[in-house]
């Protein structure tokens, strides 16, 4: 039966759009049919890490939004950019456009969210996917509550701040009010010198909700800044070895 994973932050600049990448990649590798749609319409971003720009994408989800195209015309293979994988892998994308005028028309006009979720479906119908991997808006709005809402996990991002602290803790609320099923806490950018035992412990006795990784920030993902995809560039990386372990967690 196949899954739809939501990767949600509260704040922008939590490493969230680079986490999505290497969770879907490392999945694909693992032999799963795995589609990522980039649902950051006002910011959209991941379609640079597989090496995409205005001028190579032809239709985008802001087209399936505006009833331009179907959503399967939208999606874009894109399995070459595994290192490794088995003959069932498949990776797919369908990115946001980039475009200025584009993204102003959304921030003015917005869409029928409906239509996102009829899309998402679509999707998994028309390319026959385990697993649909969903780059979330930062915030809280009407799009992000559907997304969690049909999503069978739900992964949260945030960074050891202050302010992560207390807008994760609505996200968290609002998760268990509408029941998802899977809830995983990720902790990003963590400075060597905090005492990871203890920020773990205030973050799971704050939420009640363990704490699924602490992710290192990385002067490999700073320096390479976005040019691809960090799990398939570093395979043998520390930050590589967590990734893997939580896709385990998605993919159990």
């Amino acid at each position: 039966m196949s899954k739809i994973i939501a990767i949600h932050s509260y704040r922008g600049g939590t490493g969230k759009t680079n986490i999505t990448a290497s969770l879907a990649a490392i999945a694909a590798s693992r032999g799963k049919r795995v589609g990522i749609v980039d649902a950051d319409l006002q910011n959209p971003g991941i379609y640079v890490l597989f090496g995409f720009n205005e001028q190579n994408i032809v239709n985008s989800l802001n087209d399936y939004l505006w009833s331009r195209c179907k959503i399967f015309e939208a999606y874009y293979d894109v399995t070459s950019v595994l290192k490794q994988g088995t003959d069932n892998s498949f990776l797919s994308l369908v990115p946001a456009s980039m475009k200025p005028a584009d993204i102003g028309r959304m921030l003015r006009e917005g869409y029928n969210v409906r239509l996102l979720e009829m899309g998402f479906q679509d999707l998994i119908e028309q390319l026959n996917l385990d697993y649909l991997f969903v780059d979330t808006h930062p915030g809280l709005n009407e799009e992000i509550l559907l997304s969690i809402t049909i999503s069978d996990v739900l992964v949260l991002v945030m960074r050891p701040d202050q302010q992560d602290f207390q807008g994760t803790a609505v996200t968290v609320d609002l998760a268990r009010k509408l029941k998802v099923p899977q809830l995983l806490l990720l902790v990003n950018k963590v400075i060597r010198s905090l005492d990871l035992e203890d920020l773990q412990q205030q973050i799971e006795t704050a939420y009640h909700l363990p704490v699924t990784a602490t992710l290192p920030l990385s002067k490999d993902m700073v320096k390479l800044g976005s040019r691809g995809i960090f799990a398939l560039d570093y395979p043998q990386h520390p930050l590589t070895k967590v990734l893997e372990t939580i896709t385990d967690k998605i993919l159990d």
